[in-house]
């Protein structure tokens, strides 16, 4: 059984025992047939927001559903940025759009087809930014939360809903997006520009991190295992700022200037960094999503157990430096292995021989975000404000802890391009497949620098510079006036 809800981009269908705490189901006794009352039996496959407010346990059911679907849009977003960074291309026997969607798009015009396969990071974004909603307005007016609950549910509910439209933003950048979810659902929100969005995302994050300040000691619900260390109010807060300082960092570069670099400064050193960081598990600190073969569950969708059409570009490996001893950077060692060729269908002419190690089984996580992109994040911070000499300091600490590699040549008098091309290089294999290479190559305008396979003829690649509004979020808006149509349809 099924409800749905109709939200600007789709119909979105949730199971109704995620919410079948919201609506009441009245267990009756044995009554005289001749009672004069009447008989009203609330239904349980349309819960309210009232009914959901009055009751304790459908605050948990509603956290665990947002929860899942913020996980559920992740291996998404990593492989299809990961195609238009060249870092993974996915080889389906009988399926070659899974790669030519990507690198081709719509042949000779430079432009990715919007009705084509590489439309994802929005309809799951935008689905769970409806429940998000609809879990806000629970909390707001539930009358069973005290106060500090109240805060603690809506600093956790808003800490999501920046994610997902940083998600949205991160892959649209110029075609901007909606930011509002209307009380009535078949009401359309008009689109906001990039600059705009930025704004709202950060806005909403502060307003977050207010209320998780003011949320007392724990959560009216309980979080997964990946939330493990970030699971009280105070802790995600920490969580929250390290969200919003990679929200500033991006609108650092898209218009924010100066004042997004400081203010992602100040976001970092109220989140989970660790500066002194030096060991794998020092770095890998931070909250993920956890995956299983239980019933019920999911598997990671990037496994290489049985995700076997998921190869490695092979850039990877041409421009990978070396170690003192000649080996490899460690962190290709340990992300990449050799995998049997194989080669794009219908003639596309691109092969790999390298295959991700990054997540080898099944139940392995999916890092939302970790203390190694965090440095990198103040490296590029301390870099854009005038700290060459901090921004070099982070670099070498990651070269030499995560990359296993000698302290890099740079010095005060390199120039701030050489200094951020090798930054960027340590974000590339330091972050591989966490979804970030194409978003940081736009960032800084260098898409140019991404491999073409094939340069020239009927299959010739081209990088694309954003994701395209899908056609059926358009064709709803078709005909209508003003920024309802938005810039990408």
């Amino acid at each position: 059984m099924t409800t749905t809800f109709k939200t600007t981009t789709h119909s979105v269908k949730t199971s109704h025992t995620l919410l079948r705490a919201a609506g009441a189901l009245v267990t009756l006794s044995a009554l005289a047939a001749c009672s004069s009352d009447q008989l009203e039996i609330t239904n349980p496959n349309t819960p309210t927001v009232a009914a959901a407010a009055a009751d304790p346990q459908a605050l948990q059911l509603q956290a665990t559903g947002l929860l899942r679907q913020l996980r559920n849009g992740r291996g998404a977003f990593i492989t299809s940025t990961g195609r238009f960074g060249r870092e993974a291309y996915v080889y389906t026997p009988q399926e070659g759009r899974n790669t030519s969607a990507y690198l081709i798009g719509i042949s000779g015009s430079n432009r990715i087809d919007p009705a084509g396969f590489a439309v994802e990071n929005w309809g799951t974004q935008y689905g769970n930014l409806r429940d998000i909603f609809n879990f806000k307005n629970s909390a707001s007016a539930s009358t069973v939360l005290s106060a500090e609950q109240k805060n603690a549910a809506l600093g956790f509910a808003k800490t999501l809903e920046a994610l997902e439209l940083l998600y949205v933003i991160s892959t649209r950048d110029t075609l901007g997006l909606v930011v509002e979810i209307k009380q009535n659902a078949s009401d359309l929100a008009g689109f906001v520009t990039r600059d705009s969005a930025y704004k709202y995302i950060l806005g909403t994050l502060d307003d977050a991190s207010a209320n998780l300040a003011a949320g007392g000691s724990a959560f009216p619900f309980t979080m997964h295992a990946g939330f493990a260390g970030f699971n009280t109010p105070t802790t995600f807060r920490q969580f929250n700022r390290a969200i919003a300082a990679r929200a500033a960092a991006y609108y650092a570069t898209s218009g924010g200037g100066s004042a997004a670099w400081q203010r992602a400064l100040t976001a970092l050193s109220a989140s989970f960094l660790n500066t002194g960081a030096t060991t794998r598990t020092a770095l890998d600190v931070g909250p993920s999503h956890p995956y299983s073969g239980s019933s019920g569950d999911a598997v990671n969708p990037l496994n290489a157990a049985t995700n076997t059409d998921l190869y490695a570009h092979m850039s990877f490996q041409t421009d990978v430096q070396k170690k003192a001893n000649g080996d490899n950077d460690d962190r290709f060692t340990a992300k990449l292995g050799t995998r049997a060729a194989r080669t794009a269908p219908q003639g596309l002419g691109v092969q790999s021989t390298l295959g991700f190690n990054i997540y080898p089984t099944t139940s392995n996580s999916i890092p939302i975000i970790r203390n190694e992109e965090l440095l990198l994040l103040r490296a590029e911070a301390l870099l854009a404000t005038g700290d060459k000499p901090g921004a070099i300091a982070i670099i070498n600490q990651i070269r030499q802890s995560s990359g296993g590699l000698a302290a890099s040549s740079l010095t005060a008098a390199s120039t701030d391009a050489d200094v951020l091309t090798e930054l960027l290089y340590n974000k590339r294999y330091s972050l591989m497949m966490e979804g970030h290479r194409w978003i940081d190559m736009r960032r800084y305008g260098r898409l140019s620098q991404l491999p073409l396979d094939i340069a020239t003829g009927t299959n010739a690649h081209f990088v694309a510079r954003v994701q395209p509004i899908p056609q059926a979020e358009c064709l709803v808006r078709a005909g209508k006036t003003g920024n309802l149509a938005g810039p990408g349809c």
